[in-house]
């Protein structure tokens, strides 16, 4: 099939990698624009991006897709029977939904119509779900609104982070892609309206989501921990010392490094970072201040 695919981060590219694998013929990749990264702030292509120009496929990466002709007119010409988004950060315009035969499919990191929007990965596991998957939908002018094609699930266990359900999904997300290609082909697909009555969003995460408030059951702060982790993390203060928490269990009683929590259990602190330092074993940084 002729596909232009749309996508930026890390997620979306063994989408990419299975849609070549499949013999698909890929157009084109759009992208987001090159963004400064690191310490020494250096102009970093998106990872879709880079992908794709190791496969020799042409990338563009338009500041906006809204009103802009220049992107209109190049896609008429590609003319793809249909177009893949896969956490691209654009919302797609109504001409542009319409222009392929097949219109244009997304993959979604969530159960649809639960978790919406741009963090689903994390909030799943914030709210402390335990089961997600992914959905591949048919778009339209809504954010994640569009008719589902397939659903595939997964439980998350209690001390998965957020970066390891992100690689589970990602993987899950390709095969589910090219589950729906292979059957949107043979005509054997019917989009599912989403139940709105079961709809939530996962808005984009912030560093205001960070602090720890230990007023708060210690599953609560288990979920905190392991949602934002890797991104934004979460933090705590402890004998003037600001504490990154990057991997915690639950205890009934105390154990090494642990903090009572708001429900009378215990949040064991297994791995911290101080500011400005390397991640120890909670244990080793409470040794290090006794010293």
């Amino acid at each position: 099939m002729r596909i232009v695919f749309m996508g930026t981060p890390d997620f979306a590219v063994p989408c990419l990698e299975r849609l070549l694998r499949d013999g698909h013929e890929v157009l084109a990749v759009f992208s987001q624009p090159d963004k400064p990264q690191g310490r020494k702030m250096a102009l970093t292509p998106p990872p879709v991006k880079q992908t794709a120009l190791a496969h020799g496929i042409p990338v563009w990466q338009p500041e906006k897709l809204r009103g802009n002709e220049e992107v209109m007119s190049l896609l008429r010409g590609l003319a793809p029977e249909l177009i893949v988004v896969v956490a691209y950060g654009r919302i797609l315009p109504q001409e542009l939904l319409e222009l392929p035969k097949y219109g244009c499919i997304n993959v979604h990191a969530s159960l649809l119509p639960k978790y919406r929007g741009a963090a689903p990965i994390q909030w799943s596991i914030l709210n402390g779900e335990r089961e997600t998957g992914v959905t591949t939908m048919q778009m339209d002018a809504g954010i994640d609104t569009g008719g589902m094609l397939l659903q595939e699930k997964m439980p998350i266990p209690e001390d998965m982070t957020s970066g390891e359900l992100f690689e589970r999904l990602s993987g899950m997300g390709a095969e589910t892609l090219s589950s729906t290609i292979t059957l949107l082909e043979q005509g054997r697909l019917t989009p599912q309206t989403q139940d709105e009555a079961q709809a939530c969003y996962a808005p984009v995460l912030t560093k205001a989501h960070s602090p720890m408030d230990w007023s708060r059951t210690a599953r609560e702060l288990h979920n905190q921990v392991r949602g934002l982790n890797p991104w934004p993390g979460a933090f705590t203060e402890y004998a003037s010392k600001r504490l990154k928490i990057h991997i915690s269990q639950v205890a009934e009683e105390p154990e090494g490094f642990s903090m009572p929590c708001g429900d009378g259990k215990y949040l064991v602190l297994l791995e911290v970072q101080p500011e400005g330092k390397k991640r120890m074993p909670g244990a080793d940084f409470l040794r290090g201040l006794q010293h």
